[in-house]
């Protein structure tokens, strides 16, 4: 994998009083921002190692740009499907921004010399922007890799080890970057969506949570008659207190006011046993969503409701609660390999399947470019 360093324009922290309301506008209010005086452009381009620190841990990674030709040549791996409506969006934002104001989000599978590289960097260098969110407790961190041999042997490194990398976050900005790009000429050498700026994190750095489902209304069956239909596909336990799954092939499920682990029945898991991955939210969406509820398309169907894994189960039932017919589904994390199984497939999972951490938030490194006419 082909990785470039950027000329990265940065906010002045000194004007920014509260960095969670700022970053969390940025996307809205770029090109203001950038008008008021907010951001300048560093003085030479670079590469950036990152370290986002999270109450759980700290997590250690390269901003970079890849070559979108990766991405035509199968080597930046998809697992969503995209939509239109939401490509045009993107794509109105990049016209009328000039800018990527947010890097997509990668991973790899991970590398010793490449983690070793950057954790020494981190640890003797000093970092040149630091900025701390107050409401989920993250503090964000950047060091400016702009010594040439340095860059050179990281761009030798991943070119050697790294084949292929994964979209975590962030699908439709690449796929309008993508659609950007050919819209201008691939061998356009003046062409600025050839280089896309990315997070990269490898393996060992991402979490991979779950996301949980509220569902409202049971097509006319009751609490009771809805119960006996689950039964015929997951033995059933009742639960003392809220709790999250344990393992794969078990979700929880919060109904009337009561927590239940659900277990799929060996015949069901038996069925799919030459699948190359059997994932617990592709099952619940066949089996349950579609054969019991009728809901056929959970992408567009207002009954469904997503909940990030991150949210705590209080907020998952209080949420919950707030109509009479509303129900949860908790799942368990989709494991890292099976995700990269599914990638390396050219698989497409469910909409809503994962969530990726670490972000790295809007606004903090933005990459501008000149927008040539179309």
């Amino acid at each position: 994998m082909q990785i470039e360093p950027f000329r990265a324009v940065i906010p002045d922290m000194g004007l920014i009083s509260s960095a969670d309301h700022f970053f969390g506008t940025v996307k809205e209010k770029f090109n203001d921002y950038l008008a008021s005086g907010y951001y300048q452009p560093l003085p030479e381009e670079g590469l950036f190692a990152c370290t986002i620190e999270r109450p759980e841990r700290t997590h250690t990674g390269l901003v970079a740009c890849v070559d979108m030709q990766a991405y035509f040549d199968g080597h930046i791996k998809r697992h969503e499907k995209t939509l239109a409506a939401s490509e045009q969006e993107q794509i109105l934002q990049l016209i009328n921004k000039k800018a990527h104001v947010k890097p997509v989000m990668l991973t790899y599978r991970h590398v010793d010399e490449i983690e070793e590289l950057l954790l020494n960097y981190v640890a003797n260098h000093e970092h040149f922007l630091e900025t701390v969110f107050e409401t989920n407790g993250e503090t964000h961190r950047f060091w400016h890799i702009k010594d040439q041999a340095l860059i050179q042997q990281l761009q030798a490194l991943f070119v050697e080890h790294v084949k292929s990398v994964y979209i975590s976050d962030g699908h439709h900005r690449t796929s309008s970057n993508a659609l950007m790009f050919k819209r201008l000429g691939v061998k356009n050498p003046d062409n600025p969506f050839r280089w896309l700026p990315c997070s990269l994190f490898p393996t060992s750095e991402v979490e991979i949570f779950d996301f949980n489902r509220i569902i409202e209304g049971m097509n006319d069956f009751s609490p009771a008659s809805f119960m006996a239909k689950l039964s015929k596909l997951f033995e059933i336990d009742l639960l003392e207190y809220a709790q999250k799954p344990s393992r794969k092939h078990e979700l929880t499920m919060y109904l009337d006011k009561e927590w239940y682990r659900l277990t799929w029945r060996p015949a069901i898991l038996e069925a799919h046993k030459n699948d190359p991955v059997i994932l617990d939210v592709s099952l619940l969406n066949e089996k349950v969503l579609v054969e019991i509820l009728g809901i056929t398309d959970v992408r567009t169907d207002l009954r469904v409701k997503y909940m990030q894994g991150i949210k705590t189960m209080a907020a998952l039932r209080e949420r919950t609660l707030k109509a009479e017919e509303r129900f949860a589904f908790c799942l368990y994390p989709i494991t890292i390999e099976d995700f990269l199984t599914i990638s390396d497939e050219g698989g497409v999972l469910p909409p809503k399947s994962t969530w990726f951490e670490p972000r790295v938030r809007s606004g903090l490194l933005v990459q501008r470019f000149d927008m040539p006419p179309l």
